[in-house]
């Protein structure tokens, strides 16, 4: 829902900060205060109104949940103590944040502030109070339930602001609403709390969308007609200044009863006050008005509230309706989704209840609530949500595990429970994958659905549905209660009757039967929906002088367009239809492509993809199972010249910026029809667009649409789903049924349900579920009425909105004629106690007429066709359809063969349809879960357990948990050997190439390319040569005389500067560790023996810390029982010391680099007294030191040929 209600503290503090900022009318003879129509923030005005009382509002807010959550549990003596003290603490808070609530003689209205309506009826006034008596008046009533006509609930905000005297003469009531031709003011001479009918006794003015607000002689005249004339300036001001702040602020509607306008003298300016307030912003334009709200509290909210400044102020919040407040699960749940792009909502109605729900998509979660509600179990309904938008298996898991929790809690229902897991035809979530998640949370609580007697059933349909289905159906063999699955083959909502009234009465309804009423139509098809198995199509080089890529013209006019129907001219989409994509959607283009090779069309539909972030360019796309190119642009202008035959646009642009790029799309005279796919677009932008589309003659499309499709002819985006769905929905063929939604999700249950009970679709467009659609139902309705190959006209509506009342008119005055089959979701809406915001933004009824019973009815009583019940609906179609066959309005046509599907070898090998070789293995990680594997543990536990570096090392290195002691010496390796200083030769080449100006990764490297035999790599070398000797039974002597013989010296031997006298201490360090710490460490013994042999001959080769950390590593490999003999030798053969002195040295040369860096060092360039320059003479005489004549010979000539040659080109140049 994007329209929000605010507490009234909020809406008063935002009219406060915001009146005197806005522009007033010019021709208002009131001084003007402030007219520059800017923004600023702080709380001190130096122009404030001369009519409006400076703000004196407080807010005291007391946690009720100190006297527990449990429905139906009496708080205990020592919670009702703790509360009270803690109430007591508020006030002492409230009067050092708001300290003229203690000023003498200053009389106050204490009441709640939590969206309830007509409180003073129901005795919730404190009026005329002073601070005293306004504390004990709150105190008595915070943390204790009253009931509000049916509803119930805990008070536990309130506002206090001052007490107001005048007469019943002074009180007005005024109210801003936004409706779809723009906002409209309402206003009356009498209010207060015996206002009455407003609707029928206020004056109106219309502001349409884009004009600019009435003058004040216009708001004089209509508004002000029966108000005192001295009172006339101030209200025209107020009355400008309010709707500038209405329109800014994004507010949707606004009333104000009673508003106050008193004079205080004869001769004096009138005093404004609004004493009463209600008011609903759009949460959806946050992110264009939010820095607004938020600058408002920030400037009038108690220091202890506002929250730091630097994040621009505190939040506008938007309470729970009075009685519905939001328990830990709902905002658990509503945390999940705000984290996700995916859609997942949750309102538990009775935490007792027996039904429970777990439906996929906002239309059908409405579906299965009305079902429920007709079956005569709305008190029994404990849940409503829906999860939709594909969400992950984890996300899944915590949905489900969150309502399995709450239904399998207290004693179990002597009638046990049911969970009804449904929704309808996915468009593009895997099924299969959501399931995933909901299993194992049944999983999980297995024993407590089998205590609480819980009945599962379960119908989804989609992509990759029938695994999904296998899945669940194996799930239910083991979890101990009744399961019952369906797919498609059940109509969307059957479940419900099935499980709450039997099969019995389901199967009367008609819910089990697949009516097949068309000429030769066979429905035995596979679960893909086709009688041969896909081609898998993945790109292939094609045949020795053939093309592989399909090539269309550019630029040019399809050479085949459909007929326009005679007298009524072109139809809007057809199969010459062009399109351009806007957004960078591969996926839903390919879908279009896809859909337009089954149609059989000779162009694509989509022409190219507009995507303004990056260079023009072209992507690869599938036409068939061969490959074609379409053009990315990264303007619309440069598209539209090298494509003049598209007219219509497919918008993927965000929330935020699809207003601009529809806006510009719209300047092009040759587009016609736009769809816009984003959802959350602000009320305000969106009925902008609405008319500046109306003017320009352009269909709109969306916002939050899923799109349209016309059988045969043209798909927008991702509509129908997967192909398998449109083959079996019969989409690739046109029918004589056309339809239009609001529910993108539903449409695809309409294309199934008119599949089986007609002859299929004609077209349909799903509208949006936003409050103001671009296009109406009446719009299409009106087309389809027009259209000769229609003879059918399906409406699906929903509560909120007055769209189906056009409908209606329509029927009755005849300008619709063809039969309209008709229903309006969400009749269970009246049964609720509370208020309940279904899936959709526009789904809520503002008043009585906007219920889907009044629409409903009204539709009936216009002579369309109305079902009881939305499962009556196939009934309904498949009757009217054979009086139309049998009256030969319609006549049925051969079934042509369904047409073959590629899909993507990707997808088939999703769906175990096809395998191939991998191309690599892995054995140490695994990323395709919900959660990371290390060697099989998941990463969670790695930190639950404190596995450190050491431990990780362990599991990526070895798959397997090391002892704890060689996790420690691993990760003393790494200290050991993080950085030997900055003259060694990788910390200096690291040095040198930082200091070049290159980047972090080339400096590691630089460094890093250093390490080997010379530098860092004798530890595998020690390790190999300690450990044959030691292998071989060689003594230390025999060792040390043998690596002499054979002319190699011994690694891990020897240093440049320590000593026997001048002991390395990381040596010592690593030999204290391991003869603490080790089970044996006999090959570093091994290596101590024959370092006193070495140092017998020089004093300075000890045994080094390369030498040290490999044999000790050796020791641990074959000490520590996590490996066999032949694993430890194999470690050591492939490297894995080098790797633990290059992990570990690679944090030094990191380190160097941002030295470095830091400390803005410059190019290095080594001085020429450190060189020394050898001449070609001086070289051949080296040369032949130890080398023969004829190799020095050679040498020299090929130095004096290197020097001519330079000369000569030093010459040349």
């Amino acid at each position: 829902m994007s329209a929000k209600a605010i507490h009234e503290y909020d809406g008063k503090i935002l009219l406060s900060h915001w009146l005197p900022k806005l522009a007033a009318p010019a021709d208002n003879p009131l001084p003007q205060s402030s007219t520059n129509g800017t923004h600023t923030n702080g709380a001190a005005e130096a122009s404030a109104l001369p009519y409006l009382a400076a703000p004196r509002l407080a807010r005291l807010e007391f946690d009720a949940a100190i006297l527990g959550t449990e429905p139906g549990v009496t708080p205990t003596a020592e919670q009702e103590a703790q509360f009270a003290r803690h109430v007591e603490g508020v006030l002492q808070q409230a009067e050092r944040d708001y300290p003229f609530l203690s000023e003498a003689g200053s009389k106050w209205v204490a009441k709640p502030d939590q969206l309830i309506k007509r409180r003073g009826k129901a005795g919730l006034l404190g009026i005329n109070l002073d601070w005293a008596d306004a504390k004990k008046w709150v105190a008595e009533r915070a943390g204790r339930k009253v009931n509000v006509g049916k509803v119930s609930g805990t008070l536990h905000t309130f506002i206090v602001e001052p007490f107001v005297p005048h007469p019943g003469s002074d009180e007005y009531y005024v109210c801003v609403q936004s409706v779809r031709d723009g906002d409209e003011i309402l206003f009356t001479h009498e209010g207060g709390v015996d206002v009455g009918d407003v609707d029928a006794k206020a004056q109106r003015i219309l502001v349409k969308v884009d004009q600019e607000f009435a003058s004040a002689e216009t708001i004089k005249s209509v508004l002000l007609k029966d108000v005192p004339t001295e009172k006339h300036p101030a209200l025209v001001d107020f009355l400008t200044r309010l709707y500038a702040v209405y329109s800014d602020l994004q507010f949707t509607y606004l009333e104000i009863n009673p508003l106050v306008v008193s004079l205080p003298s004869a001769g004096a300016a009138p005093q404004v006050s609004f004493l009463d307030l209600a008011a609903k912003i759009d949460q959806t334009a946050d992110f264009e008005a939010g820095k607004r709200w938020s600058a408002a509290l920030l400037a009038l909210y108690p220091r202890s509230a506002a929250g730091p400044a630097l994040l621009g102020g505190p939040k506008l919040g938007f309470p729970a309706p009075f009685g519905r407040e939001l328990t830990k699960e709902e905002q658990y749940i509503a945390d999940l989704d705000a984290k996700t792009g995916a859609s997942l909502k949750l309102t538990v109605l009775n935490a007792r209840g027996r039904v429970w729900t777990m439906v996929a998509g906002g239309g059908a979660s409405v579906v299965y609530s009305d079902a429920i509600a007709n079956a005569g179990f709305a008190d029994e309904l404990a849940n409503y949500g829906e999860y939709s938008g594909a969400p992950s298996e984890a996300q899944t898991y915590e949905y489900a595990k969150t309502i399995l929790d709450l239904m399998t809690r207290g004693k179990p229902h002597p009638e046990g429970k049911v969970l009804l897991i449904g929704g309808g035809i996915a468009n593009f979530t895997n099924v299969a994958s959501t399931f995933k998640g909901i299993i194992r949370a049944l999983n999980d609580y297995k024993l407590k659905l089998q205590d609480h007697g819980v009945k599962i059933f379960v119908r989804r349909a989609g992509p990759n549905y029938q695994e999904g289905l296998r899945m669940m159906r194996n799930c239910g063999d083991n979890l101990g209660v009744p399961v019952q699955v369906y797919g498609p083959e059940m109509h969307v909502s059957g479940i419900v009757p099935l499980a709450l009234l039997g099969e019995k009465k389901a199967r009367e309804m008609g819910l089990f039967d697949e009516l097949d009423l068309t000429a030769g139509r066979a429905r035995s098809v596979d679960a893909l929906g086709q009688e041969a198995p896909p081609v898998p199509r993945q790109p292939t080089p094609g045949l020795p002088g053939e093309d592989p890529i399909v090539k269309f013209p550019v630029g040019m006019t399809p050479l085949k367009k459909a007929d326009p129907p005679a007298s009524t001219g072109k139809p809007t989409f057809t199969n010459a239809t062009r399109s351009f994509v806007y957004g960078m959607q591969p996926k839903a283009v390919q879908g279009m492509l896809d859909f337009d090779y089954m149609c059989k069309r000779e162009v694509p539909s989509v022409a190219a993809m507009v995507y303004p972030f990056g260079g023009s360019h072209v992507q690869k796309f599938y036409w068939g199972t061969k490959e074609t190119l379409l053009p990315v642009f990264t303007s619309l202008e440069e598209a539209i010249s090298r494509y003049p035959d598209v007219d219509s646009v497919v918008n993927f642009a965000s929330f935020r910026s699809v207003y601009e790029s529809t806006r510009d799309i719209m300047k092009v005279p040759q587009i016609k029809n736009i769809a816009i796919i984003a959802e959350g677009v602000p009320e305000k932008r969106a009925r902008q667009l609405l008319w500046q589309a109306k003017q320009k003659g352009v269909l709109i499309i969306g916002p939050a649409t899923v799109g349209g499709i016309k059988p045969g002819c043209f798909k927008i985006g991702n509509t129908g789903g997967m192909m398998d769905n449109i083959v079996s929905s019969l989409l690739y063929r046109p029918g004589s049924v056309a339809y239009v939604s609001k529910s993108g999700g539903m449409s695809n249950e309409l294309n199934n349900i008119i599949s089986r009970t007609t002859n299929g679709v004609a077209e349909g467009v799903a509208i949006g579920g936003d409050r103001y659609p671009g296009s109406t139902f009446i719009d299409h309705l009106v087309r389809y009425e027009k259209d000769p190959s229609v003879q059918i006209l399906l409406l699906l509506g929903e509560v909120g909105g007055v769209e189906e009342y056009d409908v209606a008119k329509a029927i009755k005055e005849k300008k619709i004629t063809k039969p309209v089959v008709a229903w309006c979701i969400g009749t269970c809406g009246s049964m609720f106690k509370t208020e309940v915001q279904f899936g959709h933004a526009g789904s809520f009824a503002n008043s009585d007429l906007e219920t889907a019973a009044a629409k409903n009815a009204a539709l009936k009583a216009a002579g369309a066709y109305v079902p009881n019940t939305f499962e009556d609906l196939p009934k309904v179609l498949t009757d009217l359809y054979r009086k139309l066959v049998q009256a030969g309005t319609i006549v049925p046509k051969a079934e042509p063969d369904p047409p073959k599907i590629p899909i993507d070898y990707s997808w088939a090998q999703e769906l175990g349809l096809v395998r191939k070789p991998t191309s690599f293995i892995s054995t140490i990680t695994d990323d395709r879960g919900q959660e990371l594997l290390y060697a099989g543990m998941p990463i969670s536990d790695v930190f639950k357990e404190d596995l450190g570096i050491g431990g990780v090392l362990s599991l990526l290195w070895f798959k397997r948990r090391l002892p704890d002691y060689a996790c420690q010496f691993i990760e003393m390796i790494l200290m050991l050997t993080a950085d030997h200083g900055p003259a060694v030769s990788g910390a200096l080449n690291t040095i040198v190439t930082a200091r070049a100006g290159k980047d972090l990764i080339s400096s590691l490297v630089a460094g890093l390319l250093t390490i080997g035999p010379r530098f860092g790599g004798a530890l595998d070398d020690a390790a190999k040569e300690f450990a044959a000797a030691y292998d071989s039974n060689w003594t230390p002597a025999d060792f040390v005389e043998n690596m002499r013989k054979e002319h190699k010296l011994i690694p891990g031997i020897g240093h440049r500067i320590k000593s026997r006298t001048n002991p390395d201490l990381r040596v010592s360090i690593v030999k204290d560790f391991v003869k603490k710490t080790f089970p044996n460490y006999n090959l570093l013994s091994y290596a101590l023996e024959v370092e006193k042999i070495t140092t017998s001959k020089k004093d300075n080769l000890i045994l080094n810390v390369d030498g040290a950390v490999g044999v000790a590593f050796v020791d641990l490999l074959r000490g520590c029982g996590a490996f066999s003999p032949e694993e430890a030798d194999e470690y050591m053969k492939i490297g894995t010391l080098n790797g633990l002195f290059v992990l570990g040295r690679s944090i030094g040369f990191v380190g160097h680099y941002l030295d470095q860096k830091r400390l803005k060092q410059g190019l290095y360039r080594h001085p020429w007294d450190d060189i020394s320059y050898l001449s070609p003479e001086q070289e051949a005489l080296l040369a032949n030191v130890g080398a023969s004549q004829s190799a020095a010979s050679r040498t020299f000539v090929e130095a004096k040929n290197v020097v001519k040659t330079g000369t000569q080109r030093g010459t040349a140049i």
